[in-house]
């Protein structure tokens, strides 16, 4: 390398003879085993070193796919700085570093030679805001939580609370998202004994929902509003368990209870 910029030789000229040396580094190590392994290491180190003296060092980073928030933990799990040679870089345990961040679904790390590392990741969908134990958490559409992520910054998310509602929350927001007037009434979705919801709204009333065919019951309750307004009349309670009667408890009634026979 040092006889190239010597013989005033280009750095990718360079390259092609480093690569002709690392070859020889190979077949080495394939006749002398660990011995040729500790000196394709030391003869990798050292070219890399040498084509970094060439130009081949690292100028830019980029990291692709990932929000603003997300792209700082990113590049801090990277763990490469400036200057860094290129040619050296062990990418495959750059990329495990990335995946381990909380943000990253997967990543794709590429070397652009003869300066720039490329982070390419797919970024998990942060679904819900989970309260559970007296602390908050972001949590992503499988229900895992992504430790980087500050709730504080996700206000416009949809609040869960209780044990395992981390778990049962993909199947019931999106259910709760497509009836609007009901969505934005609603303030946080509560698990209860780890098998059913009840909708804490606004207001302070509740909806109790069945532990089973929730979907069935939001229909009925969508159905009952388009008729009475009911998420507009300041209820305690409507309770959905049973599929074949609302109960509505009024907030500032005399009756203790009134039901409602098929959602009439």
């Amino acid at each position: 390398m040092g006889a190239a910029r010597g013989v005033g030789l280009s750095p990718w000229h360079a390259l092609i003879a480093a690569a002709g040396v690392v070859t020889i580094a190979l077949t080495v190590t394939m006749v002398t085993g660990h011995r040729g392994e500790k000196l394709s290491a030391s003869m990798g180190s050292a070219v890399g070193g040498q084509l970094a003296a060439l130009g081949f060092k690292l100028k830019a980073i980029h990291v692709e796919g990932a929000s603003e928030m997300a792209a700082a933990d990113i590049l801090r799990a990277a763990a490469v700085y400036q200057d860094e040679p290129v040619v050296g870089m062990d990418l495959e345990a750059i990329r495990q570093r990335v995946e381990a961040v909380g943000w990253v679904k997967e990543a794709r790390v590429v070397r652009l030679l003869p300066d720039t590392l490329v982070l390419a990741v797919v970024e998990r969908r942060q679904l819900a805001v989970w309260q559970n134990g007296g602390r908050s958490y972001v949590i992503d559409e499988t229900g895992r939580v992504i430790p980087e992520a500050d709730p504080g910054r996700f206000a416009t998310l949809p609040l869960i609370v209780g044990a395992g509602a981390n778990e049962a929350a993909a199947a019931i927001l999106p259910e709760v998202a497509a009836r609007p007037r009901l969505a934005e009434r609603t303030e946080a979705l509560v698990r209860v004994d780890g098998r059913r919801w009840d909708l804490r709204m606004k207001d302070g009333s509740l909806v109790q929902l069945p532990a089973v065919d929730e979907g069935a019951a939001l229909i009925q309750l969508e159905q009952l509003d388009q008729r009475s307004r009911i998420l507009e009349l300041g209820f305690e309670r409507i309770d959905l368990r049973d599929p074949t009667v609302v109960a509505v408890r009024p907030r500032d009634g005399v009756l203790p209870g009134q039901l409602v026979a098929n959602g009439a």
